[in-house]
Formats: C-alpha cells, sequence, structure tokens
C-alpha cells in the first residue's frame, strides 16, 4: 500500500493536473523545461528502445523522450488526475502509453527496459533504498536511470536567495494562483530542505551504487535549486 509521503504526493497535486506545466514553468523562473532537457540527456537511448518514465505526471518527460530520442514510452504514475492531464496532453502520439501504478511496486517484469527516468520522485519515495532498488529491477543491465528533484543551493547567497523564495514567493504567489497551488507553495520548501538534510547529495550517490547502479554521476543545476543523478544498472 503506498505510504505516507505517496499519499501526501497524491493528494497535492491530484488538483493541479490542468495548470501544472504552466505554472511550474513560471514558478521555476522557466528553469523546469531545461531541468527536464537535461534529465532526457543523460539517457543513451534511441529509436527501437523502451524507456519507462515513472511518476510521469503530465507527460512532459516522456513527450520530450519521444521527440529527442524517437524511443518508445511508458509512463507511470500513480495519479489518475494527472494521467488524465497527460492523455489531453499527448493527443495522437502513439509512441507512449500510460500506466497507472506506484512507483514503489512497479508492475513490469524484471530487466524489461532500456532505460528510466524519473522527476520529482525521490522526496516522495517512503524508503529511498527500496525505492532506488524497484527502479533498478526493471531496467536490463547497462542501462541507464536518470532522476531528478529540487535541491537547496549550498552556497551561502543564492541560498539566500533561494530561502526567500521558497519560504515568501511560493506562498504569496501560490496563494494569487489557486488553493491548491497554496498548499504546494506551503510545502515545498520544507519538503525539500528536509530530504537535503536527510539524503544529502554524497548520501544519494552512495545510495543509487548500493541499489545495483554504477557510474553514477550527479549534476546541480541552477546554482544548485535542482539536482540530476544518474547511473548504470550494474
Amino acid at each position: 500500500m503506498p505510504g505516507t509521503r505517496t499519499q501526501l504526493a497524491r493528494g497535492l497535486f491530484a488538483p493541479l493536473g490542468p495548470t501544472y506545466d504552466r505554472y511550474a514553468n513560471a514558478l521555476s523562473f522557466g528553469q523546469d523545461p531545461r531541468w527536464r532537457r537535461f534529465l532526457v540527456s543523460r539517457l543513451p537511448v534511441g529509436p527501437g528502445d523502451r524507456v519507462v518514465d515513472v511518476a510521469c505526471g503530465t507527460a512532459a518527460v516522456s513527450l520530450e523522450l519521444v521527440r529527442r530520442m524517437g524511443c518508445s514510452v511508458v509512463g507511470v504514475d500513480q495519479s489518475p488526475e494527472m494521467l488524465a492531464e497527460a492523455r489531453l496532453r499527448l493527443g495522437g502520439v502513439s509512441r507512449v502509453r500510460l500506466v497507472e501504478a506506484s512507483a514503489q511496486e512497479l508492475p513490469f517484469e524484471d530487466a524489461c527496459f532500456d532505460g528510466l527516468t524519473a522527476a520529482y520522485l525521490l522526496r516522495y519515495l517512503d524508503d529511498v533504498p527500496a525505492g532506488l532498488r524497484e527502479l533498478g529491477r526493471v531496467l536490463r543491465p547497462g542501462k541507464t536511470a536518470a532522476l531528478l528533484d529540487f535541491g537547496v543551493p549550498p552556497a551561502p547567497v543564492p541560498r539566500l536567495a533561494w530561502d526567500l523564495w521558497v519560504d515568501v514567493g511560493l506562498p504569496v504567489l501560490g496563494r494569487a494562483i489557486s488553493p491548491g497551488w497554496h498548499e504546494v507553495g506551503r510545502f515545498l520548501g520544507g519538503s525539500i530542505r528536509d530530504f537535503d538534510d536527510r539524503w544529502p547529495l554524497p548520501r544519494l550517490v552512495a545510495a543509487m551504487r548500493e541499489a545495483g547502479f554504477e557510474d553514477v554521476q550527479a549534476r546541480r543545476l541552477s546554482l544548485g535549486g535542482c539536482t540530476v543523478l544518474w547511473g548504470r544498472r550494474a
């Protein structure tokens, strides 16, 4: 059964599907699409390959994979509301199939995908090591998983600006958009800090290695406001 963080994520984001892409772009100062493009660029896949996009949301990463890499994609999300928006966004794109399922119990056989992406998933895993092992389970040996999530800028000046934005800017602008975005604006800063405290980047890299990945690398983007990790299944 989904755990507490998984349930929290589902409740928070379920109402936001129709406006998610627009405001995720605006509230990240236009960085969110850039982060997703970098995530996709970490996968060495192409036509004929099959990639699973976990926590696919409105299918932004899934579409980028198809457009840029020419692969087929299985998009997985626990939220029927987000998947409904993804279907609208996909239109007639035939190379993306959507599946409603939990990232912690993927409904696929072992070693059946040529790549894996997951955006904004890590903070909502109730058991990060077990979640990473489950992601690795569905990858063929030697294939790459790339994971993206928010980060906390490590340098003092960017951290000061980041603190001001997540503590004041996001809640205020969220309130102006809708009650749902207000809740997300109030929630995000504490959630990102808590995850960064519990899982600083070196520990996350180590956890990926312990979960069966090799050549694990990490890159901070936008002065540390985003972190992307990637590695190959051993």
